[in-house]
């Protein structure tokens, strides 16, 4: 238990992997074997991403693995390296130092273990409801500009063309300035690998395409020596076991990381919550999203000590081990112990893997992320969310990552503001059938002569207390029959803030000038509270605001038919 005022954290360990069973265990055991296959080739890729030597990527899901799988909760959740956390620590560092250099895998590792101290945070103030103000809209559209900024950064290794610059625009401008140095061999190995995962990933998804081409693009590059007939291969790569160390930066150094980390922050909170919610529902279990924080801060505390980078819960991989028939952590622990292998007897063969089969991998990551079915049912239901996915995306691959989070934090917060300021407003109506029911508020509107009943969709404050104010005044003022009783059906209220209630006030005292009686049904005990405490309740009178609509419309309809008979 942590011993912080008013802050506790209760802490298991294994939960992902409980309860065991023979058969389960033999299930996970297969699936990681199929998930390590499928994944090892993938992972590697992710290090042109990240701009980092190609072993890291094998470093992402070692000890990161196995750290998630003692702290978090999630039974499916796969955390290593993922495309779109690599995109953004490669776009924030490219101008401080080269890539893979000593300098610059201090500053991956600095930043990984920033990430880990926010996930901390996050996990001890319990802040995993931030998840929730990344909409899925914008994500999606996040996602989407990713891939474009991955996709065209690829362009240039798959076909051999030397591209130098970081920016979006000019690799896509130094790769058509290139097209006349195109080495047609590399072209031609990075198109066979791109059609062929993209033609099976349709027909055979569980075949492990990547691993195949990785294997055969070491095997001929051996056989014909690639490297010494122009195809570029990744070169020597050191095995063994990682080398563990505190990633040593300047205190300048270490300001400029804070707003990439925190970049990375609002991914992994955002990206890894949804993915592990999915996959609970799917299989109907509970997940707990706090564990599932320290589980990520302990990945990423891994990863920054023992020189890989920022890891994150990849959806991809995720669905690849679900794919694969993993049920629990015990999948993920086989794949991080075939890793470890991989280390110790098998990275000398990968000198010969050429870039191009890596870079065409990437690739096909990157048009993954493209989301077109999810951008066209938002498309479909929702226009004004499939405009800001767009905006997003534009702003992501255009100009930057950094920008894209913002932006898509900003335009969550604006979309769910833009509701609370205009909510939905309706006027109860009879039907031909005489039953009430809702219709959108416009002046003319009466639900009976003398009677409006007005719903306001919303909790009322300083931005939308003026728009409520005017709609009841101009429902009063072009009503068929003078008004004498105006009801607020308030079910959707529970909050009504400083500013909110002076202009409720004002209201009041207009209407009680005009006699005319304003009560309020369906009043909650959080709505009545502040009703209460802003002198509203004294204003327009105890006897004018009821727990229930029905008692609101007794009182009212009850004096109506005695003026009506008189």
């Amino acid at each position: 238990m942590g011993n912080l005022p008013g802050i506790t954290m209760k802490l298991t360990f294994f939960a992902g992997l409980r309860p065991f069973s023979r058969g389960g265990v033999m299930r996970d055991a297969i699936a990681g074997l199929t998930l390590a296959s499928m994944n090892i080739p993938q992972v590697l890729g992710y290090t042109r991403i990240a701009g980092t030597p190609t072993i890291t990527g094998l470093y992402t899901v070692l000890l990161p693995l196995v750290m998630f799988a003692i702290f978090g909760s999630s039974r499916h959740l796969v955390v290593a390296a993922d495309s779109a956390t690599a995109a953004i620590f490669s776009s924030g560092l490219s101008g401080m130092a080269p890539q893979a250099s000593v300098k610059y895998m201090a500053l991956v590792g600095m930043v990984a273990l920033l990430t880990a101290v926010l996930l901390l945070l996050a996990r001890i103030f319990k802040l995993g409801f931030l998840a929730d103000f990344l909409s899925r809209t914008v994500l999606v559209g996040f996602l989407t500009g990713v891939g474009f900024q991955i996709s065209i950064a690829m362009l240039g290794e798959m076909a051999g063309i030397p591209v130098y610059a970081h920016k979006t625009i000019e690799q896509l401008q130094q790769f058509i300035e290139g097209l006349q140095q195109i080495n047609l061999p590399t072209l031609g190995i990075s198109s066979l690998v791109v059609t062929s995962i993209l033609g099976f990933r349709h027909y055979l998804p569980r075949l492990p395409v990547p691993l195949f081409a990785v294997l055969t693009g070491i095997g001929v590059s051996y056989v014909y020596d690639f490297a010494g007939h122009g195809i570029a291969t990744i070169g020597p790569v050191a095995g063994g076991l990682p080398a563990f160390s505190f990633p040593a930066v300047s205190w300048n150094e270490l300001l400029k990381l804070v707003p990439v980390a925190l970049s990375c922050f609002v991914i992994i909170i955002a990206q890894s919550a949804a993915t592990s919610r999915i996959f609970a529902v799917r299989h109907h279990e509970r997940v707990e999203e706090d564990a599932d924080i320290l589980g990520l801060s302990a990945a990423n505390a891994a990863a920054a000590l023992s020189g890989a980078f920022v890891v994150n819960g990849s959806p991809t991989q995720t669905a690849m081990a679900d794919l694969a028939g993993a049920r629990s952590q015990v999948a993920q622990l086989i794949f991080a112990g075939t890793v470890l292998l991989v280390l110790l007897f098998f990275t000398g063969p990968l000198q010969y893997l050429p870039r191009s089969v890596l870079a065409g991998i990437v690739f096909t990551i990157a048009v993954g992320l493209v989301d077109i079915r999810s951008l066209r049912d938002i498309r479909r239901e929702s226009p004004g969310e499939f405009n800001l996915a767009i905006v997003t995306a534009v702003v992501v691959a255009l100009v930057g990552l950094e920008q894209g989070i913002l932006l898509a934090i900003a335009l969550s917060l604006l979309r769910h503001v833009h509701h609370s300021y205009r909510p939905h407003t309706a006027v109860m109506l009879p039907d031909e059938a005489g039953r009430w029911m809702p219709v959108p508020t416009k002046p003319g509107l009466e639900t009976e002569p003398g009677l409006v009943v007005y719903r306001f969709g919303a909790d009322l404050f300083y931005a939308n207390d003026n728009r409520f104010a005017d709609e009841v005044r101009a429902l009063i003022a072009y009503a068929p029959a003078p008004v004498r009783w105006f009801v607020v059906d308030s079910g959707a209220m529970t909050d009504i803030d400083y500013s909110a209630a002076r202009s409720l006030l004002d209201l009041c005292e207009d209407l009680q000038s005009r006699n005319i009686k304003l009560v309020f049904g369906r009043v909650n005990a959080y709505l009545r509270a502040d009703m209460d405490r802003h002198g509203i309740t004294s204003a327009i009178g105890e006897k004018f605001i009821f727990s229930t609509l029905h008692d609101a419309l007794s009182l009212a309809g009850a004096d109506l038919r005695k003026v009506n008979k008189a």
